[in-house]
């Protein structure tokens, strides 16, 4: 429980936070973990999960307390008719005037279907406290994605930008030609059609980053208009974690296998409970006080009212037309499903290992790759370019490189992205993010 209220403390505080910064309109600088710590002040379903382990707990509390004996105290009148003899007209009653004020403590001696339901309480607690991090996995992942394609499109509006520079510089070179009489007017229409055409892209560039700016805004910030800039992390050469590692931690820090199995401890607790009904139950109550027909310490005849009384009782069951034998092969099935479910889920977490360590590979294995096209793409239009202006190449020529080396630049930075998206996905599934 303390974890939780240190954990809405600082939810509490980035709000507050974010709050004063939005009514002074600053524009905020924000990276990944600082988005993923935003994301939790107001995703509603990772609250509601964490609210659900706070719940499960107090479930477990009241379980365990349940075990400890009881107290309580009774105050009781009972009037029955009189009739000319000392009991009334009631014979099970004890006089026309009873009082009743006694202190009552229970305790259950053997209850062994107490003590199961309190185990399976805990095995609950775990189980929501798993879901709750599973919950905050699963809205790491979307934050992760939409962070990455808000830093992608930021890389292409940078590449596009700097295509339309280059786009104008070759229009400035064929302008001059032209006026030179050493082109024709052709090259001139033709570079500025690449011009115009590179600053549509440049428009459709930044109207895609205002959209993925705003998917991710809706996640980390209450005020939508807030301004904020995320920081590019893609050119940092992060490397990538030996698979050994990864699948260790993978399965030791997974909220979905410890979620399996709370639920497999939690069914077999349940079967435990169910099969506690064929057996005995033991209690033991004690009462102390007045239960006599003078609300007084002594009757009239002078003897004392006031006393005590212990009673102990062992319910034994009997017969109930076999539900006690359903109910536990209910329990039983319960538990069968849960561990089909602990065996898939760990299949799965093997699967998802395997899955990302091979995109990350893949993903670097190719920026190398890209980067070396991009680097080939720039030189080839800087060749270009001057075989042009020495007038052995055509604008066409010129052009095309141009759009190839557009391309290769947003190909590296794709590349970029994908890479760190893979590698963002291996942290959040090893709990390191």
């Amino acid at each position: 429980m303390i974890g939780l209220m240190r954990c809405s403390h600082r939810f509490a505080s980035g709000v507050l936070l974010l709050a004063a910064c939005s009514a002074h309109g600053q524009s905020l600088s924000v990276d990944l973990r600082d988005a993923l710590a935003r994301a939790r002040a107001y995703n509603q379903q990772f609250l509601a999960s964490t609210t659900g382990a706070a719940l499960a707990q107090e479930d477990r509390v009241q379980f365990k307390r349940a075990l400890l004996p009881q107290a309580a105290h009774v105050s009781q009148y009972v009037y029955t008719e009189g009739n000319g003899t000392p009991a009334g007209v009631f014979v099970a009653n004890n006089g026309v005037h009873e009082y009743s004020e006694v202190a009552l403590v229970h305790a259950d001696v053997y209850a062994p279907g107490k003590l199961a339901e309190y185990r399976r309480a805990q095995a609950a607690e775990s189980a929501a406290r798993a879901r709750r991090d599973i919950a905050l996995r699963g809205l790491s992942t979307v934050v992760v994605q939409n962070y990455y394609a808000v830093i992608g499109t930021q890389r292409r509006l940078e590449n596009v930008r700097q295509s339309v520079q280059e786009a104008q510089r070759f229009l400035d070179i064929t302008s001059k030609q032209e006026q030179g009489g050493e082109v024709a007017h052709t090259d001139v229409i033709r570079a500025q059609l690449q011009v115009r055409l590179r600053q549509r892209e440049q428009l459709d560039t930044e109207n895609a980053v205002q959209h993925a700016k705003l998917n991710l805004g809706v996640m980390l910030f209450q005020d939508i208009t807030q301004t904020y800039e995320a920081v590019d992390d893609l050119g940092s050469d992060k490397p990538l974690p030996p698979g050994v590692q990864v699948e260790t931690a993978a399965f030791s820090n997974n909220p979905a296998l410890r979620a399996a199995e709370a639920n497999v401890q939690q069914a077999g607790y349940s079967v435990k409970s169910t099969r506690a009904a064929y057996l005995p139950l033991v209690s033991v109550d004690y009462f102390y006080g007045i239960n006599a027909n003078q609300f007084a310490i002594h009757n009239p005849d002078g003897q004392r009212n006031l006393g005590s009384v212990v009673q102990g009782t062992m319910t034994v069951p009997v017969w109930n037309w076999g539900i006690t034998r359903s109910r536990v092969r209910q329990a039983e099935l319960v538990r069968q499903q849960a561990e089909t479910e602990l065996t898939l889920a760990r299949r799965q977490v093997q699967a998802d290992v395997r899955g990302f360590s091979f995109e990350a590979q893949t993903a670097r294995t190719q920026l190398e790759s890209l980067r070396g096209s991009m680097d080939l793409a720039a030189e080839s239009v800087r060749l270009t370019l001057l075989r042009y202006q020495a007038g052995e190449s055509t604008a066409l020529e010129v052009v095309d490189t141009q759009s190839t080396l557009a391309q290769a630049r947003n190909d590296y930075a794709d590349g970029l992205a994908r890479y760190r998206l893979a590698l963002a996905n291996i942290e959040v599934l090893t709990g390191a993010l």
